[in-house]
């Protein structure tokens, strides 16, 4: 036991040694843009590189980076993944840059490019770590595709429903930004929707008195979110208006106008009843606007129409307090001196967790900010902690009471 005590220590000190690698390896990553639905150039880097570490990577239908060691590829598997998009993307590889203070700076440097990074890092120890590596389940490393906005989860979807592997991942551990101090455990859902209104525009003067679809958009807007009842309190509840287009000019009458609105609670109740709020005001701004037509200057009708089109939904789930999974990560956790709070969130393990699987979402070790937007940052202070915590959870989940005794002994 004291023998292989020692070979876990010597693995766990091996992130320290590598830190520099680690480093340029979460740089090179995040100047290869990838933002959600052209993620193929980064899934090809990230495929390149873990093949480089010895994995056996391949790119699957859905576009996710799907790698396993050589003679391990029948399962049972625990998978590791980390998203490969982004919110934003930089548009030229000098936006990715390291500041005097050590901050890496730039579009998706902690969102996600902590957690590909974190996820090159245990490819590289994890084929020389025999005490890590289990006999009854074997780790499966994803980079997957459409975390982020509009993908809505579907490389992990299809990674979860769809052959080869998706009978055979029986725990996910996902890494997904920086810091150690949450364990995501419950699924936060989510209902995405596009709201239209369209109509027949024409010139701000002449053709004054057709119904405008950006003045029904807007009064949309306000109705809906002056419905304290629906979204305020508890369970917790939130929407966002993310999204909003519309016109050609400022002496033009739209003939469209468009916004895209995100929801999300704690309880699936109170999802329902925020989306019959927002039909609701979606179709009394589109009456309120038509009463006001009036027939304009050589043009009948005037009239708008409004749509109300789901773009996205997140499923919600919730892992057993006395999970292996959560017990694995908490010994994890004591052993490393880690205060982390369980939490909800949306994250790639609302699929799996939803699907009765057991699945959490972790971060990279780090500090970061400023996600989804121009100035997000990474400090890698800390860093070596989380992948710690990353590398001894996976070696619980595949090798069980063998690697527990050792560790204590």
């Amino acid at each position: 036991m004291r023998e292989l005590a020692e070979r876990i220590r010597e693995a766990l000190q091996s992130f320290r040694r590598d830190k520099g690698w680690i480093h340029e390896q979460h740089v090179q990553v995040c100047r290869v843009p990838a933002p959600t639905f052209l993620e193929q150039k980064r899934a090809e880097w990230m495929q390149a590189q873990l093949a480089g570490l010895g994995w056996e990577a391949q790119i699957d239908r859905a576009g996710n980076v799907v790698a396993h060691l050589r003679g391990e590829a029948a399962g049972p598997f625990v998978a590791l993944t980390a998203h490969l998009d982004t919110v934003l993307a930089p548009r030229t590889p000098e936006e990715i840059y390291v500041a005097e203070d050590g901050r890496l700076n730039g579009p998706g440097v902690s969102d996600n490019g902590a957690g590909l990074a974190a996820l090159l890092a245990i490819a590289k120890v994890f084929p020389a770590c025999v005490a890590l590596r289990g006999t009854s389940r074997s780790l499966l490393l994803v980079a997957n595709v459409g975390e982020e906005g509009e993908g809505n989860l579907s490389g992990m979807r299809f990674l979860c429903r769809q052959p080869p592997f998706g009978s055979r991942i029986q725990t996910f551990v996902v890494v997904d930004g920086p810091s150690t101090d949450h364990i995501t455990c419950q699924a936060l859902a989510s209902r995405r929707f596009e709201v239209t209104f369209t109509g027949p525009g024409g010139h701000s003067w002449s053709d004054y008195g057709v119904g405008n679809p950006v003045h029904a958009l807007g009064r949309a807007i306000a109705l809906f979110a002056d419905t304290p009842a629906v979204l305020d309190g508890t369970p917790r509840s939130s929407f966002n208006v993310g999204v909003i287009e519309g016109g050609m000019s400022v002496n033009s009458i739209p003939s469209s106008a468009l916004a895209k609105v995100d929801i999300r609670s704690e309880s699936a109740a109170r999802i329902e009843e925020a989306v019959a709020a927002l039909q609701a005001a979606v179709e009394r701004a589109r009456d309120v606007e038509n009463e006001r037509v009036t027939a304009p200057r050589g043009a009948p009708g005037g009239r708008i129409t409004a749509k109300l089109k789901e773009i996205g939904a997140r499923p919600g789930g919730k892992l057993a307090e006395d999970a292996p999974l959560l017990e694995a990560l908490r010994a994890v956790d004591a052993h490393l001196g880690i205060r982390a709070q369980v939490d909800c969130a949306s994250t790639d393990a609302n699929v799996p967790l939803s699907m009765g699987l057991p699945a959490v979402s972790i971060g990279a070790g780090g500090q970061g900010g400023g996600a989804h937007t121009t100035g997000e940052w990474f400090h890698a202070e800390g860093r070596e902690l989380g992948l710690q915590r990353i590398l001894l959870t996976l070696g619980l989940l595949l090798t069980g009471d063998r690697m527990a005794n050792g560790r204590t002994a």
